[in-house]
């Protein structure tokens, strides 16, 4: 099922949202970058300093990565496509 995720107000359409409520808010999630919009995404994960709002679980929170990785290491290429995965820790 997808799910909308906003990471500092850029909306990210998700996959397989995960939450994990332990010491500290965890999520996980996965969501398709573009040739197009992977300049964006990256400078955004870059910067690793985050407020994550999920309207559909009714939560908002500062985050950093936790962990990401991507199935394509060259985005660069016209048509090119890729599948990120994303976890975000929350800051307390």
């Amino acid at each position: 099922m997808e799910e909308k995720v906003l990471i500092n107000n850029r909306t990210f359409h998700v996959r397989n949202l995960q939450e994990n409520q332990g010491k500290q808010l965890k999520i996980s999630f996965d969501f398709t970058v573009t040739n197009e919009t992977s300049h964006d995404v990256t400078t955004l994960l870059y910067e690793n300093d985050f407020v994550v709002q999920i309207p559909g679980r009714q939560l908002e929170f500062p985050a950093t990565i936790h962990r990401y990785y991507t199935s394509i290491t060259n985005l660069y290429e016209a048509g090119a496509v890729g599948e990120f995965h994303l976890e975000l820790i929350e800051n307390k």
